[in-house]
């Protein structure tokens, strides 16, 4: 099994659990959050998509789905362009807020689509190109990818873990 081969399994189950942890939930249970200053369902899931949509665009010198295919404009979030959540502010958090589950699953799709499509055309010598030089040392696209994927298991993870609180918890 080549590298590429791991890796689209990996991303394919960072799909996987995205929808199952948005499946079936409500506006209300999308955007609760458990407590003041925490992270919504919709917020982790929007985030967690906007970094592999930034991340793997920006190594693969493709443009990111959030701005190509429209989804900045379906989300309406009055969040900066290139926002990725990185950082944000418990109002800012806020401000990411959904009607469905739908539109979250849709843009991770398209996202996810695209870091397959890309992650299929790579060789193996791909995977030593430097992608970042801002850090020491230089940032591999295997680096970036694993970091990219480690990332978004985290975070659909918390996503599963505040589905799964009790509604009296959430607000």
């Amino acid at each position: 099994m080549h590298a590429k081969d791991i890796l689209i399994d990996a991303y394919s189950r960072i799909q996987e659990e995205v929808h199952a942890v948005v499946d079936g939930l409500g506006a209300d249970e999308l955007n609760a959050r458990p407590a003041a200053g925490t992270n919504s369902v919709a917020w982790l899931v929007w985030h967690l998509t906007r970094v592999q949509d930034d991340h793997v665009a920006d190594a693969a010198g493709l443009d990111q789905v959030w701005l190509s295919q429209g989804w900045e404009k379906r989300f309406g979030l009055g969040l900066s362009r290139h926002d990725t959540g990185y950082g944000h502010s418990p109002a800012q958090v806020a401000k990411v807020r959904v009607d469905s589950g739908d539109l979250l699953t849709g843009y991770y799709d398209a996202v996810h689509e695209q870091t397959l499509g890309y992650l299929r055309g790579l060789a193996a010598k791909d995977f030593e190109r430097i992608v970042d030089e801002r850090w020491d040392p230089p940032v591999t696209l295997a680096v970036r990818l694993v970091s990219v994927l480690s990332d978004d298991l985290q975070h659909v993870g918390q996503a599963a873990y505040v589905r799964g609180l009790p509604a009296s918890t959430a607000s």
